[in-house]
């Protein structure tokens, strides 16, 4: 059984956030992705052993995930999660497991984004922000979407994912 350590900060100071509901519902998420073995051995964890995986999850406005956006990334523009996946990201002898943990990184998602999908997409809050956490968890697993079929597979898993918490 894995152990999953995930620490979620709310930046955000004018935007009041259930932080616990949140980390329950990632705790949800993340397991429900776990569980799926296919996912998994096609992840970066593919053949390593661990006790726990632990990442971050950083809430913010659209003012800062711009700005990281525009340095890290050369993207002149806010977006909905930007992730940095150091245990994916790492060549393979690089790959540490400390205490048999894995940190798989960080995910930084714009609360303002979030608002602005769901309303777009016309579904609520929790909808959207649950997706873009199933993908943020994607790409900190080593997954991307440059080809259509990449790009198919990761909305299936957000979609299968999200209706688990909701």
């Amino acid at each position: 059984m894995t152990n999953f350590n995930i620490f979620i900060e709310n930046t955000y100071s004018n935007f009041d956030i259930d932080e616990v509901k949140i980390y329950n519902d990632t705790i949800k998420i993340t397991k429900f992705i776990f569980q799926d073995e296919s996912i998994i051995n096609k992840s970066c964890l593919n053949s390593f052993k661990y006790d726990s995986i632990s990442f971050d999850i950083v809430l913010t406005n659209n003012e800062d995930i711009h700005r990281i956006n525009k340095q890290y990334r050369n993207k002149d523009c806010p977006t909905d999660v930007i992730t940095f996946a150091i245990f994916a990201d790492s060549p393979s002898g690089e790959k540490f497991i400390i205490d048999n943990d894995i940190n798989l990184g960080e995910m930084i998602i714009s609360l303002d984004k979030i608002i602005e999908q769901s309303k777009e997409n016309n579904i609520s809050f929790n909808e959207e922000l649950y997706f873009i956490i199933s993908h943020g968890i994607l790409h900190l697993l080593g997954f991307d979407h440059q080809t259509e079929e990449d790009y198919n597979f990761m909305v299936q898993t957000q979609n299968k994912t999200k209706a688990q918490v909701l």
